[in-house]
Formats: C-alpha cells, structure tokens, sequence
C-alpha cells in the first residue's frame, strides 16, 4: 500500500508499513499489538491514550460536526 508508506506511526515514529488507519493517522502493527496487549492503568496504556488522543480525536474535533463530550476536546 504505497499511502501508507508515507506515513509514520502517530505512537512511536517509524514508517508505516502496516497497520491501522483511523480518519487518515496510522498507527503500526507493532504498537497495535501493544495497546491491545496493555492494561488500564499503567504507564503504557496512558501513554498511548495521551498519542491517541493527541494525534487523532484532537485532529478529528477541528471539524465542525464533531462531537467529542467523553474526551473532553
């Protein structure tokens, strides 16, 4: 998939080779498994709630038809 070469990970940076994609941020295969793995309530999992939120629901309030109440945008 040649979009998704252009791009890096919103979590760790690299290239995006694989992964997922969520309103046009990618995030990779390798830090997929990670949040899927992890638990609530430690350091990584708020770390990769932080890049989540930080990258894509902020990125996705700027619309106007966006409504956000439970992350507080």
């Amino acid at each position: 998939m040649k979009y998704l070469n252009k791009q890096s990970c919103i979590i760790c940076g690299k290239p995006l080779n694989d992964g997922i994609m969520i309103n046009g941020r990618g995030i990779c295969i390798n830090c997929e498994k990670r949040i899927i793995n992890s638990k609530t309530g430690t350091d990584f999992y708020d770390y990769y709630e932080k890049c989540i939120r930080r990258k894509i629901v902020h990125y996705m309030s700027k619309g106007e038809d966006f409504d956000c109440p439970d992350y507080h945008c």
